[in-house]
């Protein structure tokens, strides 16, 4: 198998979309694409599954939740009972009222900063990691679809001419 990729540019996200659902229509294999912003419908035209980040969302938010009742059970019941506006901390039923502005925020706190990290390390981005954009086009005004080719460069040069790609670069990988 060739490690020859095709890099397809548009100019135009319909056009870009356009040419990702006849790409895969023609049985070619969609190796990337890289845009300068959202592109709406992108990741089902290109058949991508949908995300799981929600589920991990949620779990994050249990253990945030978890841990705020955790900590104000024990700061606010065991460790430092306090007396505050005639109201005494016996019990963490009694005081459950005050707390919940606590344990929403905890939960909040927790899935947002941890949702971030398992998006950077799903992603495999971390710092110093060098930028993997193979035209600087992309951050711009230009969109690029990288296909895996197999079979004949020039037929697959000319398909993507007619998809409306305004450049077709055929590289090696």
């Amino acid at each position: 198998m060739s490690n020859k990729v095709v890099h397809a540019i548009y100019n135009d996200d319909d056009v870009l979309l356009d040419a990702v659902k006849e790409t895969r229509a023609a049985h070619h294999h969609i190796e990337e694409v890289y845009t300068p912003f959202p592109v709406h419908g992108l990741d089902k035209a290109m058949g991508l599954k949908p995300t799981r980040i929600a589920i991990c969302a949620f779990l994050y938010g249990l253990v945030g939740l978890s841990f705020g009742t955790a900590m104000m059970y024990y700061i606010m019941i065991v460790d430092w009972p306090q007396d505050i506006g005639g109201k005494p901390s016996m019990s963490f039923i009694q005081n459950m009222p005050s707390f919940v502005p606590i344990m929403f925020e905890m939960t909040v706190l927790f899935s947002a900063h941890l949702m971030v990290l398992t998006f950077f390390m799903r992603s495999k981005l971390w710092p110093f990691k060098k930028a993997e954009n193979p035209d600087v086009r992309t951050t711009d005004d230009h969109f690029l679809m990288e296909v895996a080719l197999n079979g004949d460069e020039d037929s697959a040069v000319e398909f993507f001419k007619k998809t409306g790609a305004v450049e077709v670069k055929v590289i090696e990988k």
